[in-house]
């Protein structure tokens, strides 16, 4: 048997598109909502690098739940991202192939794989809710008036929903990352600004705490955000601890908020500035508001505390000398030993014209004369210890 077949027309070539961005992550302080995600480095076939120009970010405002298509669809780009681009995007490699294979992106955007930041501030636009199902019949955004019959009652709380997508050098689009909605409840208020102290081991900040706070209903026409947060059961009011030293965005130094007024930084490092800041935090369902920031409190460390006094000091006598031993401290910083000597403990002098730095030492004295002994010891900074334990002794 014999078949004939007919060439149908050329495919186009199959369009590589950047995955998802990853890792994103929206976190509101004060009337800022925060933005995070990893710029997509592969495509979604597991190429690489990923055929990805940039990434824009897309947000609405509703109160129902809204579908990552409906973010982008209704609401607008609020932020958009630069990302080093592939010069040819059909030139990649294998996601089991070496890195030193591929040929690098290009051009002034963020590397691929990086850590990418941006931000929206909450304006009035940003209060405008959409209806999605409305908008999809008169093609027109909700301004926000007049009658809503598809909407909830009025008492659930307004969200931004927020959506990330990584987008090719000619304007394909990607996935969609995860939805994620922000409640547009007020903040809670800031704390007072942190006091700083510290010793040899920690650096402690304290502010004063303030209290939770209940919900109420706020009226039914008014849209804007209310005075205190609704619908969500007595609030309890948590911290978070930022380091305000660090440039451009401060690092945030607690894992988990916390709940009580104070924290300890054992991050202790002679004449370095440490600054702090503070944040109150109120979880609402999985997300959390943060209240603006507290001014940055800062303090420069001054090693000003001795180490302690030296323990086990002994001594032996020998002919013509006396022999001193003792423990050494388990300070960090220690410089050396200082050793005292005299007829008696209140007559006691330094012997030694620099501290030393071993934990004995051999005093040539004349036969028979008894002496008084202690140690001091001394850190790096100068700062010079009590005394130990005296002991008396007489050469042979």
């Amino acid at each position: 048997m014999t078949g004939c077949g007919k060439k149908g027309p050329p495919l186009p070539p199959l369009v590589k598109l950047p995955i998802a961005p990853v890792e994103f992550v929206a976190e509101r302080r004060g009337a800022t909502v925060d933005l995070t995600f990893i710029v997509p480095a592969v495509n979604t076939d597991n190429t690489r690098p990923a055929n990805v120009g940039h990434v824009d970010i897309y947000a609405a405002t509703a109160r129902d739940p809204l579908t990552p298509d409906e973010v982008v669809k209704h609401g607008s780009r609020v932020a958009s991202v630069a990302v080093k681009a592939p010069r040819d995007p059909e030139r990649t490699i294998d996601e089991d192939e070496s890195a030193a294979d591929m040929e690098p992106p290009e051009g002034r955007g963020l590397d691929q794989g990086a850590v990418a930041r941006a931000s929206e501030e909450i304006t009035d636009a940003a209060l405008v809710a959409i209806d999605p199902a409305k908008d999809s019949k008169d093609g027109a955004g909700s301004n926000g008036d007049g009658e809503r019959p598809l909407l909830p009652p009025r008492s659930t709380p307004l969200s931004r929903t927020y959506v990330a997508v990584a987008v090719s050098p000619r304007n394909k689009k990607g996935p969609y990352s995860k939805p994620l909605a922000v409640p547009l409840v007020p903040p809670p208020p800031a704390p007072s600004a942190p006091v700083v102290t510290y010793d040899e081991t920690a650096i402690t900040v304290k502010w004063d705490p303030i209290s939770g706070r209940e919900p109420i209903q706020r009226p039914p026409a008014d849209d804007a955000l209310p005075s205190t947060p609704i619908g969500f059961g007595p609030i309890a009011i948590a911290y978070n601890v930022y380091d305000a030293g660090q440039k451009p965005v401060p690092a945030k130094l607690t894992r988990t908020p916390v709940s009580e007024p104070t924290y300890a930084d054992s991050r202790i490092t002679w004449g370095e500035e440490r600054c702090y800041a503070v944040r109150a935090v109120e979880k609402i369902g999985d997300l959390t508001i943060e209240s603006d920031a507290t001014p940055a409190a800062c303090k420069t460390l001054k090693d000003t505390f001795p180490p302690a006094a030296p323990k086990g000091l002994q001594s032996s006598p020998l002919e013509g000398a006396i022999n001193l031993i003792w423990d050494p401290n388990t300070e960090k910083d220690i410089a050396g030993y200082i050793v005292l000597r005299g007829t008696s403990a209140d007559s006691m002098q330094p012997v030694t014209d620099a501290p030393l730095q071993v934990t004995t030492f051999l005093d040539k004295v004349p036969s028979g004369e008894r002496f008084t002994y202690a140690v001091k010891a001394v850190d790096k900074a100068g700062n010079a210890g009590p005394p130990s334990n005296t002991v008396e002794e007489a050469a042979r």
